[in-house]
């Protein structure tokens, strides 16, 4: 029997693998599970979102869970270093298993119910954020380095994939019961709690420091007002189509950029930092980090515009009714999921023996490549051709995801693993918040110029009172974007009452599947254009990025304090020479 110094039999690897992809998955899975499920969630608690003062209940309701993961992995990563990683882990699950279940008991109506559901799922983003700062670092500890490149890889995977099963999943149980969209989480959450009290072990290396309080504050004050600066520079203020001048929206950016400036200078000055910015000397994860960031910039609102694309343009042109489109929107999406489900694995496997470069570099390309014929497709496309864009797309981001993610976890010292996950995950995740605001003020602004004009006209030509149709040609255009994404239908629902009088053939047409459609495709396709353009120069910059990795490396820690199932193993042949102050 082979002997695995300080650590269990072999199988365990895979127990511990199963189970934070387990816990991986759930979190991504409930980031985007309400996406698809808004409609029935608001009709369930009574409130309409597109009323003007509802409009920040909306973006909350999306945004609330992945600002708070973004902002919480780096500190429960740090916590996982000092306390224990599957202690962290395992009160993650546990977190995410009664905030399901106080989620899916709300029992107010209108107002106080859509504050009740944004607490309890930002309270549910803190059990995911102590699942995602953890996993990875658990992974890298039960593996030895010559195998994480698989086992992060489908990790990743898992997590990249949720994001669109959660909406599938969404849209199967919305219409069924609303509440069943947070119930769905709470066998799972049980089961995974109790699973990994039992089997998950403590292999990494502790080291029992002070916290970092004032770099926490700092940091969470920081990251907490630029993400939500962003969230609120979507929103329309005053006469602006968008909220980027609002005072609110320049102060909260400005003051986060300030604060996490002094976050920065706080974490050179203390002992115990919780943000290792030691860290960035190590060439692997600096450019891995900085690679996802770009990456994550290309990639974190594409689904939304997709969405966006499916259910305002696409489906209604091709014969399905609104009411229908948020579950045949995520249907037709799993193209995307396909590829990542193809191409992840296998290009994680495989960088194990060869490095992360060649396969997070020409992941980039690939989805570039992808953008670039999206942005050449027409408004209302052929699906197959859709699809096969899609496929790409998600074969392209799975190359890269795996690797990259092997890449920055095996160029860290072990007893920083778990900071430097959550570092990590951090970039990532606020990289799509950025995202989501980037793409949609990029949408917004083609919207802007013509549609308004366009709104109007076609209205009055189909007999609506010149004052309504001015009225709802002045509307933001994003009142527009965020009725297509919930599913509804736009016309019938910009204009009202307006539509019972006006003649009953009239009325069908304007509501019908194609008046809006064509009505909007014009306008959204010049906005798809600059968004598909500027993912594309992500991706190329993220290729960049880590084509400067260097080849392939490993940390290898001194003998004294060597990673369990990997003692005397030596360092690659072609690993770099580690940076100053860092051993390999």
């Amino acid at each position: 029997m082979p002997h695995w110094p300080r650590g269990p039999r072999p199988a365990y690897k895979w127990i511990a693998l199963s189970n934070t992809t387990l816990g991986v998955l759930m979190a991504t899975i409930n980031a985007s599970i309400m996406l698809i499920a808004l409609p029935d969630i608001f009709r369930g608690i009574g409130v309409d979102p597109l009323q003007p003062g509802n409009t920040s209940l909306l973006l909350w309701m999306i945004m609330g869970y992945i600002v708070v993961t973004a902002v919480l992995v780096v500190s429960f990563g740090r916590l996982g270093d000092m306390y224990g990683r599957v202690k962290m882990f395992n009160l993650g699950f546990a977190l995410f298993a009664v905030f399901s279940v106080l989620l899916s008991l709300t029992w107010m109506q209108g107002t106080a119910a859509a504050l009740w559901l944004i607490v309890m799922r930002v309270l549910q983003g803190v059990g995911g954020a102590m699942l995602m700062a953890n996993s990875s670092a658990i992974l890298t500890d039960a593996f030895p380095h010559d195998q994480r490149g698989l086992a992060l890889g489908l990790n990743q995977v898992a997590g990249i994939g949720g994001s669109f099963i959660g909406l599938v999943l969404g849209g199967v149980l919305g219409p069924i019961g609303w509440r069943y969209v947070f119930l769905v989480s709470v066998p799972f959450g049980v089961f995974g709690t109790a699973w990994s009290y039992l089997k998950l072990r403590e292999l990494g290396i502790r080291r029992p420091a002070r916290l970092d309080w004032w770099g926490n504050l700092t940091f969470a004050a920081g990251l907490i007002a630029v993400l939500a600066g962003i969230t609120y520079g979507i929103q329309p203020y005053g006469g602006h189509t968008m909220g980027w001048t609002s005072p609110l929206v320049i102060s909260a950016i400005g003051g986060g950029i300030a604060m996490l400036a002094v976050f920065c200078l706080i974490e050179t000055r203390v002992p115990e930092p919780m943000f290792r910015l030691s860290l960035f000397r190590i060439r692997p994860f600096t450019a891995g980090n900085v690679s996802s960031l770009l990456a994550g910039l290309g990639r974190g609102g594409l689904m939304f515009i997709l969405i966006i694309w499916l259910q305002g343009i696409y489906l209604p042109r091709h014969g399905y009714s609104f009411i229908r489109t948020p579950l045949w929107a995520g249907i037709a999406m799993l193209p995307l999921t396909v590829g990542f489900l193809i191409a992840g694995p296998v290009s994680g496997w495989l960088s194990d023996r060869f490095g992360a470069r060649p396969f997070a570099t020409g992941g980039m390309l690939v989805a570039a490549f992808s953008f670039v014929l999206l942005m050449l497709l027409p408004v209302n496309f052929v699906y197959w051709e859709f699809a096969l864009i899609l496929l790409l797309n998600g074969i392209g981001m799975g190359l890269f995801a795996s690797p990259n993610r092997a890449g920055i976890m095996n160029s860290l010292p072990p007893e920083q693993r778990g900071v430097g996950a959550g570092m990590s995950a951090t970039f990532q995740n606020s990289a799509m918040v950025l995202s989501i605001g980037i793409f949609f003020t990029l949408i917004i602004l083609g919207l802007a110029g013509s549609l308004p004009g366009t709104l109007q006209h076609g209205l009055v030509a189909q007999g609506v009172p010149a004052a309504a149709a001015a009225r709802v040609a002045a509307l933001p255009p994003v009142s527009v974007l965020f009725a297509s994404l919930l599913g509804y239908n736009p016309v019938q629902t910009l204009l009202g009452h307006v539509i019972s009088q006006l003649p009953a053939s009239r009325a069908a047409y304007l509501t019908g599947h194609s008046f809006f459609p064509a009505l909007i495709s014009p306008s959204f396709s010049r906005g798809l254009t600059v968004a598909f353009g500027f993912a594309a120069t992500m991706c190329v910059i993220a290729a960049l990025a880590s084509l400067l990795r260097g080849g392939k490396y490993v940390h290898r820690a001194p003998a004294a304090d060597a990673e369990p199932g990997t003692a005397g193993i030596p360092a690659p042949a072609d690993a770099e020479p580690a940076p100053a102050g860092i051993s390999q």
